[in-house]
């Protein structure tokens, strides 16, 4: 019986973790429209206040909190695709396991 089919899933695990890795550098192309706009949007809200002369502290913070919420999606995203590839794996093995062995001797 052939190995299962993953290639798929694997190269969605392995681009997720590069999304995971590229938030954590906070770049933006692994981010949705929304959160590009909220990013934009909290960066333009601190470079305002610094320039008023006033601390962009409420900016920082917002712009934190969407960098974990992108981070805990993704992450989220990640253990999904890993528990579709186990469950595939596991399909595959009990099939095999549930055909009967043939023998010539």
């Amino acid at each position: 019986m052939p190995k299962p089919n993953t290639r798929r899933l694997d190269r969605e695990i392995q681009q997720t973790e590069r999304k995971i890795e590229a938030v954590r550098n906070q770049e933006m192309w692994p981010l949705t429209v929304r959160e590009r706009r909220q990013v934009v949007a909290a960066l333009a809200a601190g470079s305002v206040k610094v320039a008023r002369g006033k601390s962009p502290g409420r900016a920082e913070r917002a712009l934190e909190t969407l960098w974990h919420k992108v981070l805990n999606r993704l992450t989220t995203e990640l253990t999904a695709l890993q528990a579709q590839r186990q469950q595939i794996v596991n399909e595959a093995a009990s099939a095999k396991a549930a055909k009967p062995s043939f023998s010539w001797w």
